[in-house]
């Protein structure tokens, strides 16, 4: 038997769950009462969404304590939202550009567990332009001297090509229609450079903020054009 694309649509189409995974884009977990501000929707409702939801194994629940926290199962989640993302913005006529309206989002932003937008975007073609990474047919891998400079630079490479998830994958980035990285990689440059205090979160948004040390020191690190940064 086929697999019913219908079920997953039908939860996903409605517009307060939608809401609410685009909440957890950010890769936070919240808790119930957040999502419901967030799906502008009563606790209650929220309660029945979520249950729907964890069901489907679209999102999981975590208990610490008393307290409840909701996540996304997976990051083949929160690529098929970022897809649908993408897919909703051509099909459906617009009246604004591409994208968030927020310039700090379109400029950086999380993707769920890896770093999004204009930022994401110059990291992925620089790391292309150094031939760090190298992209044939749309398919995207590290190169041997790509493997070595992260090495040298604290990523267990080693460790993540023994995960299911792929090291690296190409993410078209919804605002900025070019690509940018995802998968373990992607994953570690966005820890990395908020170990390193270079950017924070904003705890109100997906929105990652460079201070201007940061900045400057992620583009050195990488090969980015500082300008195009700024």
């Amino acid at each position: 038997m086929e697999p019913d694309i219908s079920v997953i649509s039908s939860l996903i189409g409605d517009r307060a769950r939608s809401k609410i995974l685009m909440a957890l884009m950010s890769g936070k977990a919240l808790t119930a009462t957040e999502l419901a501000c967030e799906a502008d929707v009563t606790a209650q409702t929220t309660s029945n969404h979520l249950s729907k939801l964890v069901d489907s194994k679209l999102l999981i629940v975590r208990k610490q304590g008393r307290h409840k926290y909701f996540q996304l199962a997976s990051h083949q989640v929160a690529e098929a939202l970022e897809a649908l993302l993408n897919l909703s913005s051509t099909l459906v006529p617009q009246k604004v550009t591409t994208g968030p309206a927020d310039p700090d989002l379109r400029k950086s932003r999380i993707c769920y567990d890896h770093l999004a937008g204009m930022t994401g975007v110059l990291l992925y073609e620089a790391l292309l332009a150094s031939e760090l990474l190298s992209e044939q047919s749309q398919q995207v891998s590290l190169t041997k001297e790509g493997e070595i400079f992260f090495q040298e630079r604290g990523a267990a490479v080693a460790s993540f090509k023994q995960r299911k998830r792929p090291v690296c994958k190409s993410c078209l980035d919804w605002s900025e229609r070019k690509s940018h990285l995802a998968g373990s990689l992607g994953q570690w440059i966005l820890e990395d450079a908020l170990a390193k205090q270079w950017a924070v979160r904003r705890a109100d948004s997906r929105a990652i903020t460079f201070s201007q040390k940061g900045l400057l020191l992620f583009s050195k690190r990488y090969q980015i054009d500082h300008s195009k940064l700024l």
